[in-house]
C-alpha cells in the first residue's frame, strides 16, 4: 500500500475546513443544548435534593406533631384518672360523714327516748308510790297485808305497761 501525499494533505485540508465548518455552525449549537441539558439535569437534581429535605423536615414535624399528641393524650388520660380517683375519695369522705352523722344522731334519739322512758317510769313509780303509801296510810294492816298490797299494785303496773 502506498499512500500518495498528495491525497494525505488533501484529507487533512478537507478535514480542517469540515472542522471548522462544523465548529462554526455545529459544535456551538450542540454544545449550548449540551450545556442547557446539562443546567436543566442539575437543576432537576437540586429541586429533588430541595425536596427530599422538605419531605425529611416534614416527617420530622410529624413525628413531633404525633408524640406531642400521645404526651397530649397520656396527660388527659392521667388526669382523668387523678379526677376519677379524687372523687371517689370524696364520696366515700362524704358517705363516712354521712354515716358518722346519722350514726351519732340515732344514739342521740336513743338517747333521747331512754330519758323520756325514764322520766316516765320515774313518774310512775313516783305516782304509785303515792297511792301505796295512801293505802297503807288508810289502811293500818299488818306487813303481810302490806307486802299483798305491794304485789298487787305491782301486778296492776306490769298490766298497764
Amino acid at each position: 500500500m502506498t499512500i500518495t501525499w498528495t491525497n494525505f494533505f488533501v484529507q487533512v485540508i478537507a478535514f480542517g475546513i469540515l472542522y471548522l465548518l462544523l465548529s462554526k455552525y455545529a459544535f456551538g449549537p450542540l454544545f449550548g443544548i449540551m450545556e442547557k441539558r446539562r443546567q436543566l439535569v442539575k437543576e432537576q437534581i437540586d429541586t429533588a435534593e430541595r425536596n427530599r429535605s422538605e419531605s425529611e423536615r416534614f416527617l420530622e414535624e410529624q413525628k413531633q406533631s404525633l408524640q406531642q399528641a400521645r404526651k397530649e393524650a397520656y396527660d388527659i388520660i392521667e388526669q382523668a384518672k387523678s379526677t376519677g380517683s379524687k372523687q371517689a375519695d370524696d364520696i366515700i369522705a362524704a358517705a363516712r360523714g354521712e354515716s358518722s352523722r346519722l350514726k351519732e344522731e340515732a344514739v342521740r334519739d336513743i338517747e333521747a327516748e331512754k330519758n323520756k322512758a325514764i322520766a316516765s317510769l320515774k313518774s310512775e313509780v313516783g305516782g304509785l308510790s303515792v297511792q301505796i303509801a295512801s293505802k297503807i296510810l288508810e289502811k293500818q294492816v299488818d306487813a303481810g297485808a302490806q307486802g299483798e298490797l305491794v304485789d298487787q299494785y305491782l301486778k296492776d303496773v306490769g298490766k298497764k305497761s
